[in-house]
């Protein structure tokens, strides 16, 4: 089973600043594709700032998203993974907290975020690799019988 650590390792974890302007904000997600961001107060973590945030706390609510902070309508109630978890951990607790992004801890610290469709490409690569392994031992005849069949 792969640890989340896996997942993140090579990634570059995009953040911003609580006192950034959503429309910076924003701007940044477009640029490095991504749909939601942990939010920073100097070095600590303070929320996460997602597309559903920007659609029901600034669009919805007719907020102009040049004048309104990230720290204002950032969600503050974090879903959290440890690092060295497995995917299969983190991936539940995305599911009964109903949310697409977990945050990724190493000793309390900020270490990166991951999606459900990263946890989801996880789960989707075990699982074909258990299938292949599945199929050939199903499928394995030992040389000794497979010698005795030919002659």
């Amino acid at each position: 089973m792969k640890s989340i650590k896996a997942i993140v390792a090579d990634r570059e974890t995009v953040v911003v600043d609580c006192l950034k302007a959503v429309i910076d904000a924003v701007r940044l997600m477009s640029e490095r594709q991504v749909g939601a961001v942990p939010v920073l107060d100097g070095a600590r973590l303070v929320g996460i700032f997602t597309e559903r945030d920007l659609m029901a706390r600034v669009v919805a609510a007719g907020r102009d998203p040049k004048l309104t902070t990230v720290g204002d309508v950032m969600s503050t109630e974090l879903v959290t993974g440890e690092l060295a978890e497995g995917y299969e951990t983190c991936l539940n607790r995305m599911q009964q907290a109903h949310v697409r992004h977990l945050i990724v801890l190493e000793s309390g610290r900020l270490a990166g975020i991951v999606s459900l469709r990263d946890l989801m490409a996880a789960d989707l690569d075990d699982k074909t690799e258990a299938i292949t392994l599945l199929n050939a031992y199903v499928h394995y005849i030992p040389a000794d019988l497979n010698t005795k069949v030919k002659s």
